[in-house]
Order: structure tokens, then sequence, then C-alpha cells
């Protein structure tokens, strides 16, 4: 009975690691996409558009994942029909919880493309641009976008 609580508590424990570690956090800092900036390398452009991206797609991944660790935790309490039970109330239980996880952790980002002196396009993603607007002159070194 003592290794069965054991186990079930390792489950639970799993599980919370496992469905906090499967979301998709927003990028925040800024990535060229098709720039070849070194990390001092300094290249200057001006912003040509700022959209708003949703972070991720909002995929099932965390339902998914959280309905498989549930079924899991499940299937180590009770015995016959009462364990098809649990197994299948964990497997809920697990999906409601991994996707609430998902959609707490999705936001939107702003994708900021530049225009470089050097005829390339930049993109970069961040969650807050302040009063960046279109048109504004930029320098970026290092990844990252600093108006000038």
């Amino acid at each position: 009975m003592k290794s069965r609580t054991l186990a079930v508590a390792g489950s639970f424990s799993l599980l919370a690691l496992f469905t906090a570690c499967s979301t998709n956090a927003p990028r925040v800092d800024s990535s060229p996409s098709r720039s070849s900036t070194a990390a001092n390398e300094r290249q200057y452009g001006n912003v040509s558009s700022i959209d708003v991206v949703a972070a991720s797609s909002r995929g099932a991944g965390g339902a998914v994942l959280g309905a498989v660790i549930g079924a899991v935790i499940g299937n180590q309490v009770g015995s016959g029909s009462g364990r098809a039970a649990a197994t299948g109330l964990g497997a809920v239980g697990g999906a409601v919880i991994g996707s609430n996880i998902d959609k707490r952790n999705d936001s939107d980002v702003y994708r900021v493309s530049v225009r470089m002196d050097n005829g390339s396009t930049g993109r970069f993603d961040y969650a807050n641009i302040d009063d960046l607007r279109v048109g504004d002159r930029v320098r970026v070194q290092g990844g990252q976008l600093h108006r000038i």
C-alpha cells in the first residue's frame, strides 16, 4: 500500500512538472529571420511593418500530454472496473489541466519587420514594443533593435 501511495504521489509530481514545461512561452527577445547579424556587428534600417501575431497556435499539446499523464496516474488507483474509471477520469482531468495551462501562457506578440540598408529584411518578435512606429530608424546589434 505504501509503494502505491508513493507511486501516485510521484505521478502527480510528474504531471505537474510536465504540464508546466509543455507550454511555449511568448518570445520576448528578438531574432532576425534573414539577417546575417553577428553578435557585435551593427546594421541600420527602417521599421517597415508591425503586425500582431499569435505567440503559438494554441495547439492541443498541453491537453494531450496532460491526458496521457492523467491516465497513467489514474491507472495506479483501484482494480478492475474501478481502475478503468480512474484511468478515464485521470485522462479527462489531465487534459483539462494541460489545456488551461496552455491557454494561460499563450499571448500575442508584435512582429517587427525591418528593411535593412543593405536590402535584407529582419523580423523580430516582442511582447511589448513601447512607442516603436513604422518608419522609425533603428540599429540592429546582437539580435536586438535599438531606435536611433
